[in-house]
């Protein structure tokens, strides 16, 4: 017999499909040994040794594993083919007492009958370099994360931690907070010149006056828009050129992991952990009928490759589908930025380009459905022909104004046929000729305010880590489920905000410790631990360079660093349950008010009590507004202890789908609203909302965008443009 371990029982299942008898296949569940969670558990003094202990719910796996490899004439090692895999493997073999004779490590980018036994076949030895440098990883999180917790208890709050990769990405949020908050609005004007003739209307932006070229803040204020555009009524234009350029669109690659988790979450709102999660289920395997299967290649990659039969097979199918003009003259192949790539793997692909969306939708569930339509798309457009575009530019002039209108008109759309899920500004542009007078039908005047820098989302966040080099395929949906657990950072309207006890954290670990927590400080040890694997950087070097910075800083923070602990206030207020006064204290939400009795006492109030004139209808007092530990609002009833009544916060919204109000609710992603005739109706929605009918489809919610409202039906493109001032009051 012959034994192979997984990490999942679902791998387990899926590839237990593809062999014969003569196989056990079993899945260790993950890790089974890891650093103690009660002590430090590295020996610093003897060459940074991990002392690793099996993890308690593993035990009895272990001793299975122990028994089946006794019995077994070779056990394959089967594990994902990254560094955090190889070193599961590694501790699978250490913990199970595996003769070495009898390991062999096999790796594959897909679980596929034809991969599973190709693997077979080129078995290799577990990479201890690889091995080096995943504990590595793990050996300088733990220095970290277990000397930093006690300062920030010390010195701020009990039950505070900090992370190595974690504490820069809250960095980066706190810092772009603070470019929100310095930053001065400037007032700007646009002119848009209306143009008619018999069959067209044309809008062009005024570029010239005088010849002079008109930078951003040329018109500064409404009344020098005003003059301006009572100078251009009085003008007579002509076309004075009409200008066509082809412009040779190419597609984009297949997916990496950080791409992956960054259009997940703008083109399908699903946060990186969620999209990993899907994705790992969809690679490990998903009964289709009498088969199962893995349906995309390995999820966890910073690789373009793409193995030249899924290539072959992929324009075999656009060739099938499209017509031969969509194939490309030549391959499309994409090459790999970052240059710590591992270009052994490959990109996030279909395991089968054959099996359209279509084909597996019945046996995906609806979000799976969704994940595995993005990467086909992604992929088969990745893989085919160039869209074509004529780029028109027309300059209407008189004798003293110039403006332009710009027009994309699309002439082959080539994989854009394929590549469906992104809105395109193709436009015909109108029958104009050169020379042809046109008629001025309008000057428009158009006020704007430079806007501060955007906050990051989840997937402009993972775009900035990936430019900087820090984090990993493996690490990107842990580092944002991080900073989110420990409430350092909120979501609202899919955007970061920094909590009030993410700044003092960041800050506190700033003036302290800014010289290895920071970009280029983290990116170039990301590099050192690639680096490890390659055997161009010794582990235990790596480990004493950084121990002999982080230890001096350490000690200097716990002489130097101010008690940053906020004192409470005393107020002239009794707490109503237990007699004692009431404090303000200050929570990661902010100042609220305490008993000065806790832990004996946990009552707690809203620092400035908010009430609505809605009547409690179990006791007749007023609703006052509350806040959960979430952030959303909901209504309490002012009564309380006496009475304990909470209502949903009322938002004047409608659903869509059933007529019900809309209610306010909050998960750890940010805020959102639901149905209040949940669970009959489980309709939600997250976003600037309004209740709007739209005059395609019926719908009668929109979504507020930046200058535009969408309908909010996501079967529906109609939108419609919104002005500033309009904007402002929804």
């Amino acid at each position: 017999m012959n034994l192979v371990i997984v990490e999942s029982p679902a791998k387990a299942k899926t590839i237990s499909r593809f062999l014969g008898e003569g196989y056990e296949v079993m899945a260790s569940y993950g890790h089974i040994r890891d650093l103690p969670k009660n002590n430090f558990g590295v020996d610093i003094e003897h060459s940074f040794k991990p002392k690793y202990t099996i993890l308690k719910d593993k035990k009895p796996i272990v001793e299975k594993i122990k028994t089946l490899s006794e019995q077994s004439d070779k056990v394959y090692i089967a594990t994902d083919e990254d560094r955090e895999g190889e070193a599961i493997g590694y501790h699978i073999v250490e913990a199970g007492k595996i003769p070495k004779d009898k390991v062999e490590r096999i790796v594959f980018h897909e679980i596929t009958k034809e991969a599973i036994l190709n693997a077979l076949k080129n078995p290799r030895n577990i990479d201890l370099l690889m091995v080096y440098s995943q504990e590595s990883r793990r050996i300088l999180d733990r220095i970290v994360g277990y000397k930093l917790s006690p300062l920030l208890a010390k010195k701020i709050r009990r039950g505070l931690s900090a992370g190595r990769v974690q504490s820069v990405a809250l960095k980066l949020i706190v810092e772009k907070e603070e470019e929100i908050k310095n930053f001065v609005k400037q007032e700007y004007w646009t002119l848009h010149l209306i143009f008619s003739d018999k069959n067209n209307q044309v809008e062009s932006t005024l570029i010239t006056i005088d010849n002079v070229e008109l930078d951003k803040f040329y018109i500064k204020n409404a009344a020098l828009a005003r003059d301006i555009k009572t100078q251009i009524e009085k003008e007579q234009f002509i076309i004075e050129s009409i200008t066509k350029k082809t412009v040779v669109r190419k597609p984009k690659p297949p997916y990496i992991t950080s791409t992956l988790q960054q259009e997940a979450s703008t083109i399908l709102g699903f946060p990186p952990k969620k999209t990993m999660k899907i994705a790992q289920k969809l690679y490990e395997g998903v009964s289709l009928g009498k088969e199962r299967m893995g349906l995309i290649t390995y999820m966890r990659t910073d690789s373009l490759n793409v193995a030249s039969q899924a290539q072959e097979e992929a324009l075999d199918i656009i060739k099938k589908f499209y017509g031969p003009l969509y194939i490309p003259k030549q391959p499309n192949i994409y090459k790999t930025k970052s240059k710590t790539a591992q270009e052994a793997h490959e990109a996030i692909r279909p395991t089968k380009p054959s099996l359209l969306p279509d084909m597996v939708k019945e046996h995906l569930s609806d979000d799976e459905y969704k994940l595995y339509n993005l990467i086909w798309k992604k992929f088969m457009a990745s893989q085919a022909a160039s869209a074509k575009i004529n780029a028109v530019s027309i300059v209407f002039s008189s004798s003293r104004f110039k403006s332009k209108a710009n027009f994309n008109e699309l002439i082959f759309d080539g994989y854009l046929k394929i590549w469906d899920l992104s809105d395109n500004d193709f436009q015909k542009a109108p029958n104009f000729k050169q020379n042809d007078s046109v008629k001025l039908k309008d000057v428009v005047e158009k006020q704007h305010f430079t806007e501060p820098p955007p906050r990051y989302t989840e997937a402009s966040l993972i775009k900035t880590l990936e430019s900087y080099g820090i984090g990993r395929p493996s690490t990107y949906a842990t580092i944002i489920d991080t900073i989110l657990e420990r409430e350092y950072v909120v979501l609202n309207d899919k955007k970061f905000y920094p909590t009030e006890i993410g700044v003092v954290v960041s800050k506190a670990l700033d003036d302290f410790f800014k010289d290895i927590i920071n970009v280029d400080f983290t990116a170039k040890l990301e590099e050192d631990l690639d680096n490890v694997a390659k055997n161009k950087v010794d582990k235990t070097k790596l480990l004493e360079n950084f121990y002999g910075k982080f230890s001096l800083m350490l000690d200097k923070a716990y002489q130097e660093m101010d008690s940053i602990k906020p004192k409470d206030e005393p107020t002239n207020m009794i707490c109503e349950l237990c007699g004692s006064p009431m404090v303000i204290r200050v929570g990661r939400f902010g100042r609220f008010l305490a008993c000065s009795n806790y832990p004996k006492c946990k009552n707690t109030k809203s620092l400035n009590e908010e009430t609505v004139d809605i009547i409690c209808d179990k006791c007749g007092s007023k609703m006052v507004v509350k806040h959960s530990k979430k952030g959303s609002k909901f209504l309490a009833c002012s009564n309380y202890p006496n009475c304990k009544n909470t209502m949903p916060y009322p938002t004047g919204l409608k659903c869509p789908l059933c007529g019900k109000d809309l209610v306010e609710k909050s998960s750890k992603r940010g805020k959102f609203y639901g149905c209040s005739n949940y669970p009959t109706c489980k309709f939600t929605i997250r976003g600037n909302i309004i209740n709007k009918k739209c005059p395609k489809c019926g719908y009668e919610l929109f979504k507020v965008l930046k200058d535009t409202l969408k309908c909010a039906n996501p079967n529906c493109d109609y939108k419609e443009a919104i002005e500033k001032e309009e904007l402002e009051k929804l």
